[in-house]
């Protein structure tokens, strides 16, 4: 749990600063479930530049609270939370010199999210607050008052830890908060997983994550889990001291999440994962002139046209495809050597197999099907729905490359890579990740594309 925060000061000499305004949001990395926002009474002038900056005025203050009348609400609402802040050892030193005076040692683990910045989003122009959240495309407003700065400050964090491969946030909240196992544990872990897509990261009692999963329905596989009798099941339930979880909107990002972080990360009870594709189409030498595709085993040695997971899953989209671009069913044997098509019945076959049409112009239709099925050395974002309802998710695939991912509000406008590049997680490409993202579009209907 969070404590994402800002404070406005009265300004002056290091240490004697006066809290003016407060704003704390408790997050629970996913959503804000509680807040605090008020005007303080510091008991002293603001000083002007502070006035000019915040729109904050003494008189705006006269009947505000003391912060010693706030102060039980600030505790409360940070209670068991890590605090997060832009630049947190300003905002942290203020509460504890509040807390200070009012002879309580007031203490939390803290985050800033100018260092998760600069170490996830490198090489920006700039890390303060409002330039940092304009180049993101995060809606802000209220700027240098403690709810619009806050809210934003929630919204970058939700960003950085989308961001965080390595998952060092998470697992350093979950070293923080777990003490003991409950024998009730199991059920208590249920009950606050959410039923919606995305990964599930299994912690043991030392925080570390030792299982990662992607699925449709988070709770739904945590059941199956903590009551399946499989022995990867039977080994999560004697281990497992926390769960936490991460949502994508949709399930392609889950997919694509889950695979690098688990290659990532190395989990434990991860080492037996099978592999996400079994066949692929290839292109071969010709065939009397005429390119001839084949399915076979993968060969990472070799360009794949497509993979696929099984066999007969190949040989159906071969037929699809082969229909699609009027291919010889008998030169991609998808019957039996020595038939022709048209004793199989297959109409879309040119004569091919009889060989009634010149190998150039048959092979100008075998590269269309290659070029429709590879992305070549295309850029484009694959665009689909988010984690909220005013959100979208978007994957790019730059110069024919898996590139990332990210999440973006539905103002920001998907027009400039060089900006796109800033919101989306960088990714390996890899055979596996464009497997996954094809068979996505493949069975996706309406999946929206833009070329860039």
């Amino acid at each position: 749990m969070y404590a994402i925060l800002d404070i406005e000061t009265t300004g002056g000499k290091f240490n004697e600063e006066g809290t003016t305004e407060v704003a704390i949001y408790r997050f629970d990395g996913h959503k804000v479930v509680d807040q605090f926002i008020s005007l303080v009474n510091p008991e002293k002038e603001i000083q002007p530049f502070v006035v000019n900056l915040t729109g904050i005025n003494n008189n705006m203050l006269k009947s505000a609270p003391k912060f010693y009348e706030v102060a039980k609400r600030i505790v409360e609402i940070t209670e068991d939370c890590v605090i997060v802040a832009h630049n947190a050892e300003f905002d942290y030193r203020v509460l504890r010199n509040e807390f200070n005076r009012l002879g309580f040692d007031f203490q939390r683990k803290t985050l800033c999210t100018v260092e998760l910045a600069q170490h996830l989003i490198p090489d920006q122009p700039s890390y303060s607050l409002g330039k940092l959240v304009r180049t993101l495309g995060i809606p802000m407003s209220d700027r240098h008052r403690a709810s619009g700065d806050a809210m934003a400050t929630v919204k970058l964090f939700k960003l950085l830890l989308a961001k965080d491969i390595e998952k060092n946030i998470i697992q350093q909240s979950i070293q923080s908060g777990i003490t003991t196992v409950l024998p009730s544990k199991l059920l208590d872990i249920v009950e606050d997983i959410p039923s919606e897509t995305g990964i599930l990261y299994i912690h043991d009692k030392a925080g570390s994550i030792i299982y990662i999963e992607h699925s449709r329905n988070l709770k739904r596989k945590v059941n199956q889990h903590f009551t399946g009798q499989k022995e990867i099941s039977k080994r999560i339930q004697k281990l497992v001291a926390s769960v936490t979880y991460a949502l994508t909107g949709n399930e392609l990002i889950a997919q694509l999440k889950a695979y690098e972080e688990i290659n990532t990360n190395r989990p434990s009870l991860n080492k037996n994962v099978k592999p996400i594709f079994r066949t692929a189409l290839y292109k071969q030498s010709t065939v009397d002139g005429y390119i001839h595709l084949s399915i076979d085993k993968p060969d990472k040695r070799k360009q794949e046209i497509s993979t696929f997971t099984s066999y007969a899953q190949a040989r159906a989209v071969l037929i699809k495809l082969s229909e699609k671009f009027e291919l010889c069913a008998s030169v991609n044997r998808l019957i039996p050597r020595g038939k022709y098509c048209v004793e199989e019945n297959i109409v879309y076959c040119k004569g091919t197999c009889e060989q009634k049409e010149t190998p150039d112009t048959y092979n100008q239709r075998v590269e269309a099907l290659i070029q429709y099925q590879q992305f070549d050395h295309q850029t484009m974002a694959f665009i689909d729905r988010g984690r909220e309802v005013d959100e979208r998710s978007v994957i790019l695939i730059e110069n024919g490359k898996y590139a990332g991912y990210g999440f973006y509000n539905l103002n920001f406008q998907l027009n400039n890579l060089s900006v796109l590049k800033t919101i989306i997680t960088p990714a390996k490409d890899s055979i596996e990740a464009r497997h996954l993202i094809k068979a996505y579009s493949r069975k996706k209907k309406g999946l929206k594309v833009i070329e860039l």
